[in-house]
């Protein structure tokens, strides 16, 4: 791990720590309410990537995406709450033409662990969320990659990437019953996981020969997932939209 990373990862669990020191008080004056502050929920389903940069269109990468996270409230509405997981993704680039090139089965796993501060409309029950995710690969690209001599072809001589990834995400989340949650999640690489990957495309004489060129990759990658929150059977998709208990009854 070169340092940059390891400069953007002290400052991550330095925030965790300290949003779970500095909530501790308000966690205990809950938990003497009654509010359950931590909820636990396994996650499973599919992911669709691709890799910015790698001349090819389209998130077409099909993988798959399970872990398990917990929640943290943050408010005793519920309103606002920390989420923190431990997730296997599968992500990289794959297309099934000849134009520019043809690349099959290219794939790369990795280890997630997602922070994400989330807000819940009080009304609707849906939750926006914005966070960070550091990314372990713990396998290296895999799979065959077929090209088209003739024309286009990628520098297939060193196919090693970053095993350190740090992505910005932007997720959603919609109750469907109990403690059942669809969840949507867009994530994006904020540093290259591969530099300088070559490209030389053949032309013509008449369009000038042949061209080289160096891109930076970012892999990308858009997941939907079932969630199942622990502890959350109570509470149904408009639990906020009650009647204030200070309303006054109407007279008859």
């Amino acid at each position: 791990m070169n340092s940059r990373n390891k400069s953007l990862i002290l400052p991550l669990l330095l925030l965790l720590v300290a949003l779970l020191v500095a909530d501790g008080v308000q966690a205990q004056r809950r938990r003497s309410r009654g509010n359950q502050v931590f909820r636990a929920y396994p996650a499973i389903g599919a992911t669709a990537s691709q890799m910015r940069g790698d001349e090819l269109r389209g998130f077409k990468k099909w993988g798959i995406s399970a872990g398990v996270g917990a929640m943290l409230s943050l408010s005793n509405d519920n309103m606002w709450q920390l989420s923190v997981e431990a997730d296997f993704a599968q992500r990289g680039s794959q297309n099934k033409t000849h134009d520019p090139y043809r690349l099959l089965g290219f794939t790369m796993n990795y280890v997630d662990i997602p922070l994400t501060f989330h807000f819940t409309d009080p009304y609707g029950g849906i939750t926006v969320g914005l966070g960070l995710v550091y990314s372990r690969l713990v396998q290296q690209p895999h799979g065959t990659m077929y090209y088209t001599p003739n024309y286009f072809i990628p520098d297939t001589s060193d196919m090693s990437f970053d095993k350190n990834d740090f992505s910005a995400a932007l997720d959603f989340r919609f109750p469907i019953w109990r403690g059942l949650t669809v969840n949507f999640r867009f994530q994006h690489s904020l540093l290259p996981v591969k530099k300088n990957w070559g490209f030389t495309e053949y032309r013509s004489a008449a369009a000038g020969g042949v061209e080289s060129w160096t891109n930076n990759c970012y892999n990308s990658s858009i997941s939907m997932r079932l969630l199942y929150v622990f502890g959350d059977s109570k509470h149904t998709r408009h639990r906020y939209n009650k009647p204030s208990p200070n309303k006054k009854k109407k007279r008859r």
